[in-house]
């Protein structure tokens, strides 16, 4: 079992290989592409954090007694999403920034993480593809 840096670092990895990526289309669709790649850049680091800190959040949590865990995690959890909102404030108001860019560069790691877990669980591949008559014939 992969320990919660492993974890972490495989997820980063691929958001800096998906971030990467979209840079590069972003040169070949857009005429003027750096506000788009400024955005992308600035929600996915944002976004990174976001997760990195939900990590140390949580691994925190445990080892605190519920009542203290709960309102602990509720405060982190708060602090997250206003983060997020000073993110896609600035976002707005700043003319270099583009907005769409951004709120993609928000969504990437969620994207990366329901894809990553999507594509590791085999059995959940093999009931996509399993007919109907499949599942009645072997009862």
């Amino acid at each position: 079992m992969q320990t919660l840096k492993q974890i972490q670092f495989a997820v980063i990895k691929k958001l800096v290989i998906v971030v990467l990526i979209l840079i590069g289309i972003s040169y070949v669709t857009f005429s003027q592409p750096f506000p788009f790649i400024l955005g992308i850049i600035f929600g996915s680091a944002i976004s990174a954090l976001n997760f990195i800190e939900l990590a140390n959040t949580l691994s925190r949590a445990i080892t605190m007694p519920q009542d203290k865990a709960q309102s602990f995690t509720v405060t982190k959890y708060f602090i997250r999403y206003i983060v997020t909102a000073v993110v896609i404030y600035v976002s707005i108001v700043a003319p270099y920034i583009n907005i769409v860019g951004t709120i993609i560069g928000l969504f990437i790691i969620k994207i990366i993480i329901l894809v990553t877990n999507l594509l590791n669980d085999k059995h959940y591949f093999r009931n996509i593809f399993r007919r109907k008559e499949d599942e009645s014939s072997g009862q």
